[in-house]
């Protein structure tokens, strides 16, 4: 009986803890107002890096795109109002011609307050004084393969250079893919950039002879021939790896050519490690340098100067007579820039450190800012790239991946009240669609005809040769994010060639770069060809995405496929 009694106190003062403690938690949280605010740490604050586990960093993916995608729906509503009529201020006094504006700032590395606050806001529609520049341009290293294809073509490199700049910029590539980002830009359509393309196996004879052991392999050292390869009547270019992010406008760093003195002809940045010291470890031996040497990343080159004084000569005899004690370059160009300035000092011209923030393992870049707004260029220059170690990583990391993730169509855009080249695409197209009657229940289905959707072709690695016999067959679909987990059983059950046209935004694309290369079962196939069209628009372009994947098939026949579909086992060696 006793027993009995104790079993039910202990069942009524359950209930009563089960009823009361909500109840009490409730009036708590109501009557102190209570709401979780998130730590406020500083970007560059230390502990920013402390490490948040497997879990939370999972979340923060499958919750990036997402956040992302809201973003670029702002971005684009607020694009799409229009421009107000600039104010004819003041500071509008200045004389301009063309697309140029003239103001008088020439400090190094800074720019007027008020221009940078333009190129912050995108929308602006006032033309705020940039630095006197003629046209400009960049060239971008990208020969090493589709993994740097990725990055050369992507919204992160573009945008981060063209986001924040009104002015025409023509962009020339040296790679070895060139017909796949041809396609890419010629679908992309940004405004006011211009893109060339060199072919790197053409060109391939004037390095083949110089062993290297760096990871880029032999077109790491391609930047040693641009003197040949641009056109002659080209003066001066921004050499940019692929792995470099800007942060600024670049018409910032083009004024620093106004400094150039003498005989320089290269605006380099210090090494912000100890390589060219020769002290990371024992027996440690690099190729000569002055001092801590330069680094690569980022080059000022006065192409017509280097022509003039025989840079091929120099930088040939400089390596053929290192090679006979070094016998290979570790850091590819680089050792070599840095041994032909060692003998020629004169040659540089020394760009302040933040044009070049080296990400690499023991770096000393923290040394080149002191806060967020310090940052200019920032480079990831180590083989580790996003997973080096630094103690501001997650804050470079971020921003790195806020530019790769952010809608790549924005850039179709007129982001600038600011005069531009004008386009004759974009004015037929305007004309097009101004002669629709919108009045028509169909009218946004039949403007969806005119677009160009944005298409990158081969995103992965692909590599396959049709089997002789001419009786080799292609699977061919399309997909969404919504479908993206039948890839694998596909693959498992079809061991032929496939061709997938996948339909995803710019943050979608991303997180499908990272399913695939956390699967084994894609990894380990080299035969499927993922080509990506971005989403644009309200519809889904079903015939076109049939027509992508239908266009990259190299066989004699293809199997036209839904996705949802899945194949027997041995059907493709049946067919």
């Amino acid at each position: 009986m006793l027993g009995m009694c104790r079993g039910r106190r202990k069942f009524v003062a359950a209930s009563l803890a089960l009823i009361f403690i909500p109840a009490l938690t409730w009036l708590y949280l109501s009557s102190a107002n209570f709401t979780v605010k998130p730590l406020p740490l500083s970007p560059l604050d230390p502990q920013s890096s402390v490490l948040i586990g497997a879990v939370a960093e999972h979340q923060d993916l499958e919750l990036r795109p997402r956040d992302v995608e809201e973003h670029n729906h702002v971005l684009r509503r607020e694009i799409s109002l229009p421009p107000r009529v600039p104010t004819h201020s003041s500071h509008h006094s200045n004389s301009r011609h063309g697309n140029q504006l003239h103001t008088h700032s020439t400090e190094e590395g800074t720019g007027d307050s008020e221009a940078k606050k333009g190129a912050a806001s995108g929308n602006s529609s006032d033309c705020v004084p940039q630095p006197v520049v003629n046209k400009y341009h960049s060239y971008c290293h990208c020969v090493c393969g589709v993994q740097c294809e990725q990055r050369c073509c992507h919204f992160g490199q573009v945008s981060s250079v063209s986001q924040t700049e009104p002015t025409p910029l023509p962009f020339h590539h040296g790679l070895h893919r060139s017909k796949d980002l041809a396609d890419l830009f010629h679908t992309w359509m940004v405004p006011a950039v211009h893109v060339n393309f060199y072919d790197a196996d053409e060109l391939k004879s004037e390095v083949s002879w110089i062993p290297n052991k760096h990871y880029s392999g032999i077109y790491g050292l391609m930047k040693l021939v641009l003197t040949k390869t641009l056109p002659s009547d080209l003066q001066k270019v921004i050499v940019l790896d692929t792995d470099i992010t800007f942060a600024t406008d670049i018409a910032e760093l083009w004024v620093v050519f106004h400094k150039f003195k003498g005989q320089q002809v290269l605006g380099l940045v210090e090494n912000q490690s100890d390589w060219y010291l020769g002290n990371l470890w024992k027996n440690h031996r690099p190729w000569p340098a002055l001092g801590r040497g330069f680094n690569t990343g980022v080059i000022l080159l006065l192409l017509d100067r280097l022509r003039k004084l025989k840079w091929e000569q120099m930088w040939r005899l400089t390596a053929e007579r290192e090679l006979m004690s070094m016998l290979s370059t570790s850091l590819a160009d680089q050792d070599i820039f840095n041994a032909v300035i060692k003998q020629n000092p004169f040659l540089v011209h020394q760009l302040p450190c933040f044009w070049n923030v080296q990400l690499s393992d023991h770096t000393r870049s923290e040394k080149c800012y002191k806060d967020v707004s310090d940052l200019k260029v920032i480079h990831w220059n180590s083989p580790k790239k996003l997973r080096v170690k630094n103690k501001h990583v997650e804050f470079f990391r971020n921003l790195y991946l806020t530019f790769l993730e952010y809608d790549g169509n924005l850039l179709r855009r007129e982001l600038f009240g600011c005069p531009s080249e004008t386009d004759h695409n974009s004015e037929n197209l305007q004309k097009t669609l101004s002669e629709l009657d919108e009045d028509d229940p169909c009218y946004e289905f039949r403007r969806e005809r005119f677009t160009v959707h944005r298409t990158h072709v081969y995103f992965l690695h692909y590599e396959y040769e049709p089997a002789l016999d001419n009786t080799d067959v292609t699977l061919v679909a399309q997909l969404s994010m919504d479908r993206l987990q039948m890839l694998e059983a596909i693959c498992k059950h079809w061991e032929g060639p496939i061709s997938l046209a996948l339909y995803l935004s710019d943050a979608e694309a991303q997180q499908f770069l990272r399913y695939a290369q956390g699967s084994e079962v894609l990894m380990s196939r080299s035969n499927v060809g993922y080509h990506i069209v971005y989403k644009e628009g309200q519809f889904y372009p079903v015939n076109l995405l049939r027509n992508v994947a239908m266009g990259q098939v190299n066989t004699p026949y293809m199997f036209l496929s839904d996705i949802d579909f899945l194949p027997m086992y041995g059907l493709y060696e049946y067919l």
